[in-house]
């Protein structure tokens, strides 16, 4: 039984979005994923509003119910890059190529309290159809829809 977290903004929640939840459930197993979410004040820092907090977790909250095969999960509100990864055990982190500095920046500092590094899990960018990433920058611009079809 593993136990795997993740985290993000979730602006869109977009195929690459959904494809690093789907990832954290399937190595969760019979396990449990713990879903780190920027807080409000945390995307205020974000150059553009970002959605609140509460919309962007009811939109999580739909998604997985789409993917979970009863497994347990918890919706963590992050108010630093960290969440619980320095003070709590994980088997797993799941992180894009974007997150991933901040995945090895957690094993460091959990490294220096003693604790057990959590295996990275890297998942690579989910392309659009022209075969750039999928981005919420993006989408937020009207360049392609979440599942990365364009729209110009």
């Amino acid at each position: 039984m593993s136990r795997v977290v993740v985290g993000g903004t979730f602006e869109c929640l977009h195929d690459g979005h959904r494809e690093l939840i789907r990832k954290a459930f399937e190595l969760a197993g019979n396990g449990e994923v713990d879903i780190g979410l920027t807080s409000n004040k945390m995307a205020s820092s974000r150059p553009r509003k970002i959605p609140d907090y509460n919309i962007r977790k009811e939109r999580l909250i739909r998604y997985i119910q789409t993917i979970e095969k009863g497994q347990k999960y918890s919706i963590i509100e992050l108010n630093d890059p960290y969440g619980k990864t320095l003070e709590e055990d994980y088997d797993y982190i799941v992180v894009s190529p974007e997150t991933y500095p901040v995945a090895v920046k957690i094993n460091k500092l959990r490294a220096e309290k003693n604790l057990k590094d959590i295996t990275i899990v890297k998942i690579d960018y989910v392309l659009a159809d022209d075969h750039i990433r999928i981005s919420s920058t993006r989408i937020v611009r009207g360049e392609i829809d979440i599942h990365g079809r364009l729209k110009t």
